[in-house]
C-alpha cells in the first residue's frame, strides 16, 4: 500500500490516496476521523459504489458518505472498481450492458445469462481486491478490527460477506441486477444485514431483490423499503444505516 497523497478536511478528517502495487492500477482513497489513532483505533466500513461510473465521478458522494462514517467514530475506504475510470475494461462488459439497457427499455426483463455476463465478472476480480485492500488498511495501527461493508454492487458485498470472516455487517443496496450465483452465496451469509431498497427502482427487478433478501442465511436482516427510484434515496435513509452500524461495529449512534 503506498499513499500517494494527504490532506486535512474542514471536519479534522484525514483523506489519503493510496495505490496497491501488486495489483497494477488499483487505487483507492482512506479517510479516518480525526480521533482515530494507535491507541483508540476505529472500526472500518468498506463503501462500496456502482460498476462503471468511476471514483472521479462517485467522489462527492463517497466524500458525503466518508464525512458521515467519520461523524459517527468510523474510518472509510473506498477503491476504484474493475473496468471504471482509468482501469482496463472487463471483457464483454460494454456488450452485455448494452444488451441489459436493451431490454430494461424494451420493458422486457434480462436473460439470466445476461446478467451473469455483466455482473459475475466484476465480483470475481473486485472482491479479491477488497480483501487485498483490507489486508492492508487493517495494517495500519490507527485502524481496528471491526469492518463493515457498505452500499454496491450488492452481489460484491453477498461475496464478501459469505467468505471473508472479517466483514462483522453489511449495509447493502439492492439497486442491482443479481447473478443466479449470488443468490446461492446469500444462503451461506450469516452476519447481521441492513438492505436498502428503493421500491420504483425502473433500473432493477425488485421480486428478484426481495428473492435476494429471503435468501439469506442471517438471523438478523432488515429490509428497508422507500418509494422512489434508483437516485431518490430519502436522507434519513442515511440515518438508519449509522444506527444498524453503530449497533455492530460498536461507535456511537445518531441521535
Amino acid at each position: 500500500m503506498h499513499f500517494t497523497s494527504e490532506q486535512i478536511l474542514d471536519e479534522g478528517i484525514t483523506e489519503r490516496e493510496f495505490t496497491l502495487g501488486d495489483l497494477g492500477d488499483l487505487r483507492g482513497i482512506l479517510w479516518t476521523p480525526p480521533a482515530a489513532s494507535s491507541s483508540a483505533p476505529v472500526p472500518l466500513i468498506l463503501m462500496g459504489q456502482p460498476g462503471g461510473l468511476g471514483m472521479g465521478r462517485m467522489y462527492p458522494r463517497l466524500l458525503a458518505r466518508a464525512r458521515a462514517a467519520a461523524a459517527q467514530g468510523f474510518a472509510a475506504v473506498s477503491i476504484e472498481p474493475p473496468g471504471a475510470g482509468d482501469r482496463t475494461p472487463l471483457p464483454g462488459a460494454e456488450h452485455a450492458r448494452a444488451e441489459l439497457i436493451r431490454a430494461i427499455s424494451a420493458g422486457e426483463r434480462p436473460s439470466d445469462d445476461v446478467i451473469d455476463r455483466l455482473i459475475l465478472p466484476l465480483v470475481e476480480k473486485a472482491v479479491p481486491e477488497w480483501q487485498a485492500t483490507l489486508d492492508e488498511v487493517l495494517g495500519l495501527p490507527e485502524i481496528g478490527e471491526q469492518v463493515g461493508f457498505s452500499g454496491g454492487v450488492i452481489a460484491i458485498g453477498v461475496r464478501l460477506a459469505a467468505i471473508d470472516p472479517r466483514i462483522a455487517a453489511a449495509g447493502l443496496f439492492a439497486g442491482s441486477y443479481v447473478p443466479r450465483a449470488t443468490l446461492e452465496e446469500a444462503r451461506r451469509v450469516s452476519i447481521p444485514l441492513h438492505v436498502l431498497l428503493q421500491w420504483d427502482d425502473d433500473g432493477n427487478d425488485r421480486g428478484m431483490a426481495l428473492d435476494l433478501f429471503d435468501a439469506f442465511g442471517s438471523t438478523e436482516k432488515s429490509l428497508y423499503a422507500n418509494m422512489g427510484g434508483h437516485t431518490g434515496v430519502p436522507h434519513f435513509a442515511g440515518d438508519e444505516a449509522s444506527r444498524f452500524f453503530a449497533r455492530h461495529l460498536g461507535a456511537a449512534p445518531v441521535r
